[in-house]
């Protein structure tokens, strides 16, 4: 069995059935997929600013993130369910997407950026005091995480252009 049979077998689920044949199913569903991407990009964003020593530089970075950290895994769990209910709908279409592919990999990256973040800098930028200069290796992670995410968003913009056109 390949990934396209898995794909193709996907869109024969009831919930992809449900969402391709359904008249607000699609629409709902990608309207959901944007406020989780909203909530969890837009909300580490400020983590990320902290990060850079571009904003909330009176806090904390310990203080930031577990102000914001709920949100942000909150949207991000949004963004999941609805992407992965979305893919299951159009699977192949999906799957045979350069933009699909590249949002995928920034995905994954993004995560491998904050494992990384977690496992190495968080300590060091969390021992810094408010108002002084991030840790080099803390102030990387955040840029890489808005670079990344920014990809992710644009990707996804794409896909919605270019996998329903006709050839």
């Amino acid at each position: 069995m390949t990934i396209l049979d898995i794909c193709e077998w996907l869109e024969t689920t009831p919930i992809a059935v449900l969402i391709q044949e359904s008249a607000y199913g699609f629409p709902i569903l990608v309207g959901i997929h944007i406020l989780g991407i909203s909530l969890s990009a837009g909300t580490l964003l400020w983590a990320d600013l902290r990060l850079l020593g571009a904003s909330l530089r009176g806090y904390q970075l310990a203080e930031v993130y577990r102000g914001l950290a709920p949100w942000f895994l909150t949207g991000f769990g949004v963004m999941i369910i609805s992407g992965a209910v979305l893919f299951t709908a159009f699977a192949t279409s999906a799957y045979g997407n350069v933009y699909f592919r590249i949002k995928t990999v920034a995905i994954v990256l993004a995560g491998v950026n904050a494992l990384i973040f977690h496992m190495a800098a968080r300590r060091e930028a969390n021992r810094s005091a408010p108002a002084t200069a991030t840790p080099m290796i803390a102030r990387i992670s955040g840029l890489t995480s808005i670079a990344l995410w920014a990809v992710v968003i644009v990707a996804g913009r794409m896909m919605s252009y270019t996998m329903f056109s006709s050839p």
